[in-house]
């Protein structure tokens, strides 16, 4: 199981690293947010353990922007703040639980165990052909071996094989793996397909020029 770890405090960080890790969880450790976040996008972890005191892109303002990026990962909060107030504002913001520091380790593994299991036992499967994709834990398959794919890369797919045989314009692609506040580069689109077609057959999207791309049903 992967677990992204976002906090600033360095000593408690790495006795949550050495706990986790004897429990053999594989777990990242990130100290801000804009770091965090670009994790988030080019990883598929399992879950978020979150501190909302971060620097560069506050706990609060990463929470958001998950949410809104249609990013479907349990997020626990582990914080200092203890106000109702904070609490209610993070769960109205999409997290799935709110723990305060000081806290029990043997309960936050319990939660995370709690939240991937309710996840997983949610598993949503898209087929196409030779390509599995699992909803819940953002994984892909061809010829059922599991390919690598960033948060991105697997938005697009998934978008593609929810349409077989309609082009899709490159603005219905961007809206399905950006935000509307974000600055998108010209060829962003572009890129992103580039990189998903090395990872699976090249000639299964097809380009249609000046319009967008189009997934060919009669191929695999």
């Amino acid at each position: 199981m992967k677990i992204l770890l976002v906090e600033d405090d360095f000593d408690l960080a790495e006795a949550m690293l050495q706990g986790l890790e004897q429990k053999n969880l594989d777990v990242t450790w990130i100290r801000d947010g804009k770091s965090a976040l670009d994790e988030i996008y080019s990883n598929n972890y399992a879950i978020v353990i979150l501190d909302l005191c971060i620097p560069k892109i506050p706990g609060m303002e990463l929470l958001k922007n998950i949410r809104l990026n249609k990013i479907n990962i349990p997020v626990i909060v582990l914080t200092a703040r203890d106000t109702i107030d904070d609490c209610v504002m993070a769960l109205n913001h999409g997290a799935d639980d709110y723990m305060t520091k000081p806290f029990d380790l043997s309960e936050l593994i319990a939660r995370i165990k709690a939240h991937t299991r309710r996840t997983l036992n949610n598993d949503e499967v898209i087929s196409f052909n030779n390509i599995k994709i699992k909803l819940a834990d953002y994984s892909v398959y061809i010829d059922d071996v599991l390919v690598p794919m960033t948060r991105r890369e697997f938005s697009l797919l998934k978008k593609f094989l929810e349409n077989p045989g309609r082009v899709l314009s490159r603005e219905t692609l961007a809206e399905a793996i950006y935000n509307i506040d974000d600055e998108i580069e010209s060829n962003a689109i572009d890129v992103h397909m580039h990189n998903l077609r090395k990872k699976m057959n090249k000639n299964l999207i097809r380009t249609i020029r000046g319009i967008g791309y189009i997934l060919e049903k009669n191929k695999s």
